[in-house]
């Protein structure tokens, strides 16, 4: 039986009907709003949130939003109104002149973040009796580089007014803010040999409890880096910070034989400068390949060959050896 429906359109009783317009047998119907799953909401981001404090005393701030060193310093800055220029560097967890602490390309999520800004500024007289002065350079990754190490014996280790976390502001009036940690340890090796010259260095702002630290001769295989395990912020010099496990026990070793090669062979550690390396010597299949790929993304350190074949074999080698 057929009625007619709206418009003189014959409608078949029994027909499957959608919205109220039949539909032919064998058609499948077509979903229906409560059918279609509702679209899954964005995932939010976490808002990683830090706190911190200037190293000499202050209130504490917090901070959040930043993806390298120099954003964190200008985050820092702003909440407590002083200029960036003013940070020298930042320790993870003490309010101490401690190297073995510093701020590198890692932030632990739980860590606390004191910076150390400007203090007194100071000119000393020295005589290169020797090659080597005793220094170990390293920078803050955002113009200032500053003394990381001095050595027993050595001819700045008996200047007493020179100190570890000294940031090094001229050579001979020359201003080296600015400057790479290794451009300073270039320009302080060609220094020529019985001639004086003159280091106008900053100190970093004490409180009165703070004693300035001397000598670091002990070495902790974390140094400069965060070893909890959990993960971490690692802030890039170029592109977004991301959040990654801890380095493992083998990174973190090798990371430190690195770190040990870039003082022998440059006067300077770098912890995140020789992860960097350590990433790619686990690439290359020998010290040409990773000679290469050095050069190609780290170009402006030319390394000596002979420093990158030790590099090479100091992460390689032990790793086969454990496999």
């Amino acid at each position: 039986m057929r009625r007619a429906g709206r418009h003189g359109r014959q409608v078949q009783e029994g027909s499957p009907m959608e919205n109220g317009v039949g539909q032919e047998p064998g058609t499948p119907e077509l979903p229906t709003a409560e059918d279609i799953p509702a679209p899954r909401p964005p995932r939010v981001r976490p808002r990683l949130v830090f706190h911190t404090q200037l190293a000499h005393g202050s209130p504490t701030g917090r901070i959040e939003g930043f993806t390298n060193v120099k954003e964190l310093y200008a985050k820092i800055a702003e909440v407590f109104g002083i200029s960036p220029t003013e940070i020298l560097f930042c320790t993870l967890n003490t309010h101490k002149v401690d190297m073995q602490k510093l701020l590198g390309g890692q932030i632990g999520l739980e860590d606390f973040i004191f910076a150390h800004v400007r203090g007194e500024t100071k000119e000393v007289e020295v005589t290169k009796t020797e090659d080597a002065l005793g220094l170990t350079i390293t920078d803050n990754g955002a113009g200032y580089a500053f003394i990381k190490r001095i050595k027993e014996g050595s001819i700045i280790n008996r200047i007493q007014t020179v100190c570890v976390g000294d940031s090094i502001e001229a050579i001979n009036d020359n201003t080296i803010v600015g400057c790479r940690h290794y451009e300073v340890a270039r320009m302080l090796r060609e220094l020529p040999r019985a001639q004086p010259f003159t280091l106008r260095l900053v100190q970093p702002k004490k409180a009165f409890d703070m004693i300035g630290q001397r000598t670091r001769s002990s070495k902790s295989p974390g140094e400069g880096r965060v070893t909890s395990g959990k993960e971490t912020l690692r802030l890039r010099a170029e592109g977004p910070a991301t959040l990654e496990e801890g380095p493992s026990p083998f990174e973190e070793e090798a990371a430190r034989r690195v770190d040990d090669l870039l003082e022998s062979y440059m006067g300077i550690r770098d912890s995140e400068l020789a992860s960097t390396m350590v990433e790619a010597a686990k690439e290359s299949p020998g010290a040409a390949q990773l000679a290469r790929g050095l050069d190609s993304v780290l170009g402006e350190f030319a390394f000596p060959q002979e420093f990158v074949a030790e590099v090479w074999a100091a992460v390689c080698h032990p790793r086969a050896g454990q496999e």
